[in-house]
Protein backbone atom coordinates (compact mmCIF):
# COMPACT_ATOMS: atom_id res chain seq x y z
CA UNK A 1 0.00 0.00 0.00
CA UNK A 2 1.40 3.26 -0.76
CA UNK A 3 1.64 6.81 1.19
CA UNK A 4 -1.71 8.04 2.96
CA UNK A 5 -2.14 11.95 4.26
CA UNK A 6 -4.04 13.00 7.07
CA UNK A 7 -4.88 16.03 8.18
CA UNK A 8 -6.04 17.55 11.10
CA UNK A 9 -7.09 21.27 11.78
CA UNK A 10 -7.07 23.66 15.37
CA UNK A 11 -7.78 26.87 15.77
CA UNK A 12 -5.89 29.83 18.22
CA UNK A 13 -6.81 32.95 19.04
CA UNK A 14 -3.00 35.02 19.03
CA UNK A 15 -2.41 38.25 19.39
CA UNK A 16 1.15 40.02 17.76
CA UNK A 17 2.99 43.11 16.66
CA UNK A 18 5.48 43.03 13.83
CA UNK A 19 7.50 45.93 15.08
CA UNK A 20 11.45 45.66 14.28
CA UNK A 21 13.23 47.47 17.51
CA UNK A 22 16.33 48.73 15.91
CA UNK A 23 14.11 50.62 13.42
CA UNK A 24 12.23 53.59 13.00
CA UNK A 25 7.96 53.70 13.66
CA UNK A 26 8.23 54.87 9.35
CA UNK A 27 10.15 52.01 8.43
CA UNK A 28 8.58 49.48 10.80
CA UNK A 29 5.42 51.06 8.57
CA UNK A 30 7.10 51.20 4.90
CA UNK A 31 7.94 47.17 6.00
CA UNK A 32 4.84 45.81 7.82
CA UNK A 33 2.38 47.90 6.78
CA UNK A 34 -0.86 47.50 9.02
CA UNK A 35 0.99 44.62 10.67
CA UNK A 36 3.21 46.86 12.36
CA UNK A 37 0.19 48.15 14.72
CA UNK A 38 -0.97 46.07 17.74
CA UNK A 39 -3.78 43.40 16.19
CA UNK A 40 -4.92 39.93 16.80
CA UNK A 41 -5.88 36.50 14.09
CA UNK A 42 -8.42 33.79 14.85
CA UNK A 43 -5.48 31.27 12.93
CA UNK A 44 -6.41 28.22 11.69
CA UNK A 45 -3.13 25.83 11.37
CA UNK A 46 -3.90 22.77 9.41
CA UNK A 47 -1.19 19.56 9.94
CA UNK A 48 -0.41 16.90 7.70
CA UNK A 49 0.77 13.69 8.49
CA UNK A 50 1.78 11.24 6.12
CA UNK A 51 2.55 7.60 6.39
CA UNK A 52 1.67 4.12 4.88
CA UNK A 53 -1.40 2.24 7.05
CA UNK A 54 -0.38 -0.13 9.75
CA UNK A 55 -1.64 -3.15 8.35
CA UNK A 56 -3.03 -4.20 12.11
CA UNK A 57 -5.00 -1.27 13.01
CA UNK A 58 -5.55 0.27 9.23
CA UNK A 59 -4.18 3.49 10.66
CA UNK A 60 -1.03 5.74 9.59
CA UNK A 61 -1.30 7.46 13.08
CA UNK A 62 -4.06 7.38 15.71
CA UNK A 63 -5.79 11.28 14.63
CA UNK A 64 -6.42 11.35 18.66
CA UNK A 65 -2.28 11.74 19.01
CA UNK A 66 -2.17 14.39 16.30
CA UNK A 67 -5.05 16.38 18.37
CA UNK A 68 -2.93 15.62 21.74
CA UNK A 69 -0.03 16.75 20.09
CA UNK A 70 -1.47 19.96 18.34
CA UNK A 71 -3.35 20.76 21.49
CA UNK A 72 0.01 20.36 23.53
CA UNK A 73 2.11 22.81 20.77
CA UNK A 74 -0.73 25.44 20.25
CA UNK A 75 -1.41 25.91 23.78
CA UNK A 76 1.47 28.00 23.67
CA UNK A 77 -0.03 30.34 20.74
CA UNK A 78 -4.00 30.50 22.41
CA UNK A 79 -4.91 33.65 23.79
CA UNK A 80 -1.32 34.88 23.77
CA UNK A 81 0.66 37.67 23.03
CA UNK A 82 3.61 36.04 20.91
CA UNK A 83 5.89 39.67 21.24
CA UNK A 84 5.73 38.54 25.22
CA UNK A 85 4.59 35.73 25.44
CA UNK A 86 6.36 32.78 23.46
CA UNK A 87 10.23 32.29 23.60
CA UNK A 88 10.44 32.22 19.87
CA UNK A 89 9.68 35.74 19.83
CA UNK A 90 11.31 37.87 22.64
CA UNK A 91 14.27 38.86 20.19
CA UNK A 92 12.64 38.17 16.55
CA UNK A 93 9.64 40.06 14.58
CA UNK A 94 6.81 37.62 15.31
CA UNK A 95 5.72 37.81 11.62
CA UNK A 96 3.58 35.06 10.56
CA UNK A 97 5.86 33.22 8.32
CA UNK A 98 8.51 33.04 11.89
CA UNK A 99 4.86 31.45 13.50
CA UNK A 100 5.00 28.95 10.40
CA UNK A 101 8.37 27.57 11.24
CA UNK A 102 7.86 27.61 14.68
CA UNK A 103 4.92 25.74 14.23
CA UNK A 104 6.53 23.24 11.95
CA UNK A 105 9.71 22.74 14.89
CA UNK A 106 7.89 22.28 17.42
CA UNK A 107 5.16 19.77 15.84
CA UNK A 108 7.46 18.24 14.41
CA UNK A 109 9.04 17.02 17.89
CA UNK A 110 5.43 16.46 19.26
CA UNK A 111 3.99 14.04 16.62
CA UNK A 112 6.17 10.79 17.08
CA UNK A 113 4.03 8.72 14.82
CA UNK A 114 4.40 9.64 11.13
CA UNK A 115 6.05 12.12 8.83
CA UNK A 116 4.81 15.44 9.53
CA UNK A 117 4.43 16.33 5.87
CA UNK A 118 2.82 20.03 5.94
CA UNK A 119 1.75 22.92 8.39
CA UNK A 120 -0.59 25.27 7.12
CA UNK A 121 -1.20 28.84 8.96
CA UNK A 122 -4.52 30.62 7.56
CA UNK A 123 -4.13 34.13 8.95
CA UNK A 124 -7.56 34.86 7.61
CA UNK A 125 -9.85 33.24 5.16
CA UNK A 126 -8.11 34.73 2.12
CA UNK A 127 -4.44 34.54 3.10
CA UNK A 128 -2.32 31.47 4.51
CA UNK A 129 1.25 29.86 4.28
CA UNK A 130 2.41 26.31 4.41
CA UNK A 131 5.56 25.04 4.51
CA UNK A 132 6.46 21.56 3.66
CA UNK A 133 9.06 18.72 4.05
CA UNK A 134 11.79 18.74 1.93
CA UNK A 135 11.04 16.71 -1.15
CA UNK A 136 7.43 15.97 -0.51
CA UNK A 137 4.86 15.55 -3.07
CA UNK A 138 2.83 18.09 -1.62
CA UNK A 139 5.37 21.31 -1.92
CA UNK A 140 7.15 23.23 -4.47
CA UNK A 141 10.17 21.29 -4.59
CA UNK A 142 12.66 23.64 -2.94
CA UNK A 143 14.46 22.96 0.07
CA UNK A 144 12.98 25.40 2.68
CA UNK A 145 10.57 27.39 0.54
CA UNK A 146 7.51 28.95 1.77
CA UNK A 147 3.99 29.23 -0.17
CA UNK A 148 1.69 32.11 0.60
CA UNK A 149 -1.53 32.47 -1.39
CA UNK A 150 -3.98 35.23 -1.44
CA UNK A 151 -6.92 34.80 -2.50
CA UNK A 152 -9.42 37.20 -4.55
CA UNK A 153 -12.98 37.91 -5.88
CA UNK A 154 -13.89 39.47 -9.11
CA UNK A 155 -17.44 39.70 -10.91
CA UNK A 156 -16.87 39.22 -14.81
CA UNK A 157 -19.15 38.65 -17.84
CA UNK A 158 -18.03 36.75 -20.84
CA UNK A 159 -19.08 34.84 -23.53
CA UNK A 160 -17.70 31.45 -24.83
CA UNK A 161 -17.55 32.18 -28.99
CA UNK A 162 -14.13 30.45 -31.09
CA UNK A 163 -13.55 32.52 -33.90
CA UNK A 164 -12.09 29.64 -35.63
CA UNK A 165 -15.84 27.86 -35.26
CA UNK A 166 -19.10 28.73 -37.15
CA UNK A 167 -22.11 29.80 -35.50
CA UNK A 168 -23.19 26.62 -35.52
CA UNK A 169 -20.39 24.87 -33.95
CA UNK A 170 -19.71 27.68 -31.32
CA UNK A 171 -23.65 26.37 -29.99
CA UNK A 172 -22.33 22.60 -30.47
CA UNK A 173 -19.29 23.43 -28.33
CA UNK A 174 -20.33 25.94 -25.93
CA UNK A 175 -23.84 25.38 -25.68
CA UNK A 176 -25.47 27.78 -22.73
CA UNK A 177 -22.39 29.97 -22.88
CA UNK A 178 -22.64 30.87 -26.13
CA UNK A 179 -25.50 32.92 -25.43
CA UNK A 180 -25.30 36.13 -27.86
CA UNK A 181 -25.96 38.15 -24.71
CA UNK A 182 -23.55 36.61 -22.87
CA UNK A 183 -23.25 35.21 -18.91
CA UNK A 184 -21.44 36.03 -15.50
CA UNK A 185 -19.39 34.44 -12.99
CA UNK A 186 -18.30 35.60 -9.40
CA UNK A 187 -14.67 33.86 -10.23
CA UNK A 188 -12.42 33.69 -7.06
CA UNK A 189 -8.80 33.96 -7.46
CA UNK A 190 -5.83 32.20 -5.73
CA UNK A 191 -2.66 33.50 -6.52
CA UNK A 192 0.18 31.48 -4.56
CA UNK A 193 4.22 33.20 -4.37
CA UNK A 194 7.23 30.95 -3.22
CA UNK A 195 9.89 32.57 -1.14
CA UNK A 196 12.35 32.22 1.87
CA UNK A 197 11.87 33.48 4.75
CA UNK A 198 14.10 36.99 4.80
CA UNK A 199 16.24 36.89 8.04
CA UNK A 200 16.19 40.61 8.74
CA UNK A 201 12.15 40.91 7.98
CA UNK A 202 10.92 37.73 9.12
CA UNK A 203 9.15 38.36 5.42
CA UNK A 204 9.24 35.78 2.58
CA UNK A 205 7.55 38.15 0.16
CA UNK A 206 6.61 41.95 0.03
CA UNK A 207 2.98 41.62 1.33
CA UNK A 208 1.55 45.22 0.03
CA UNK A 209 3.28 44.96 -3.05
CA UNK A 210 1.73 42.03 -3.38
CA UNK A 211 -1.53 42.54 -2.92
CA UNK A 212 -1.23 46.01 -4.96
CA UNK A 213 -0.08 43.83 -7.82
CA UNK A 214 -2.66 41.31 -7.94
CA UNK A 215 -5.06 44.18 -7.67
CA UNK A 216 -3.57 46.54 -10.03
CA UNK A 217 -2.75 44.25 -12.81
CA UNK A 218 -5.80 41.78 -12.69
CA UNK A 219 -8.79 41.68 -10.16
CA UNK A 220 -9.86 45.73 -10.63
CA UNK A 221 -9.05 45.38 -14.58
CA UNK A 222 -11.76 42.38 -14.34
CA UNK A 223 -14.09 43.13 -11.79
CA UNK A 224 -17.16 44.60 -13.35
CA UNK A 225 -16.30 44.24 -16.82
CA UNK A 226 -17.27 42.31 -19.64
CA UNK A 227 -14.00 40.28 -20.70
CA UNK A 228 -14.40 39.71 -24.02
CA UNK A 229 -14.90 43.43 -24.63
CA UNK A 230 -13.35 45.22 -21.91
CA UNK A 231 -10.28 43.78 -21.44
CA UNK A 232 -7.61 43.82 -23.97
CA UNK A 233 -5.66 40.44 -23.52
CA UNK A 234 -8.79 38.92 -24.39
CA UNK A 235 -9.46 40.57 -27.81
CA UNK A 236 -10.09 38.05 -30.34
CA UNK A 237 -9.63 35.39 -27.66
CA UNK A 238 -11.57 32.29 -26.04
CA UNK A 239 -12.73 33.44 -22.57
CA UNK A 240 -12.66 30.33 -21.04
CA UNK A 241 -11.41 29.44 -17.78
CA UNK A 242 -8.54 27.53 -18.92
CA UNK A 243 -7.28 30.42 -20.92
CA UNK A 244 -8.15 32.95 -18.19
CA UNK A 245 -5.80 31.37 -15.29
CA UNK A 246 -3.10 31.10 -17.88
CA UNK A 247 -3.83 35.00 -19.02
CA UNK A 248 -3.39 35.92 -15.57
CA UNK A 249 -0.26 33.90 -14.60
CA UNK A 250 1.66 35.59 -17.74
CA UNK A 251 0.52 38.98 -16.74
CA UNK A 252 1.45 38.32 -13.20
CA UNK A 253 4.64 36.49 -13.79
CA UNK A 254 5.63 39.80 -15.97
CA UNK A 255 4.52 41.76 -12.93
CA UNK A 256 6.29 39.79 -9.96
CA UNK A 257 9.24 38.29 -11.28
CA UNK A 258 10.28 34.74 -12.80
CA UNK A 259 10.51 32.56 -9.99
CA UNK A 260 8.01 33.91 -7.86
CA UNK A 261 4.86 33.01 -8.48
CA UNK A 262 4.29 29.55 -8.17
CA UNK A 263 0.58 28.57 -8.91
CA UNK A 264 -2.66 30.49 -9.55
CA UNK A 265 -6.34 29.46 -9.37
CA UNK A 266 -9.37 30.39 -10.71
CA UNK A 267 -13.17 29.19 -9.07
CA UNK A 268 -15.45 29.86 -11.86
CA UNK A 269 -18.39 27.98 -10.22
CA UNK A 270 -19.02 26.88 -6.86
CA UNK A 271 -18.35 23.35 -8.57
CA UNK A 272 -15.65 24.07 -10.51
CA UNK A 273 -11.97 25.52 -10.29
CA UNK A 274 -8.86 25.38 -12.97
CA UNK A 275 -5.28 25.44 -11.77
CA UNK A 276 -2.17 26.75 -13.83
CA UNK A 277 1.51 26.08 -12.87
CA UNK A 278 3.50 27.64 -15.39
Amino acid sequence: MGTVYLTKRAEVATAHRCLHPEWSEGQNLAVYGEESRPHGHNYLVEVTVAGRADPRTGMVTNIKDVKAAMGKVLGRYDHRNLNGDHPAFRDRVPTTERVLVSLWEELGAAITHGTLERVRLFETDDTWYETHRPGSPLGPGQEDAMLITRRYTFSAAHRLHAPALSETENRAVFRDCNNPNGHGHNYTLEVTVRGDVHGETGLAANHRHLDETIRNAVVDRYNFRDLNTDVAEFAGRVTTSEIIVQTVWETLEKCLGAGTLYRVRLGETRDNYFEYFG
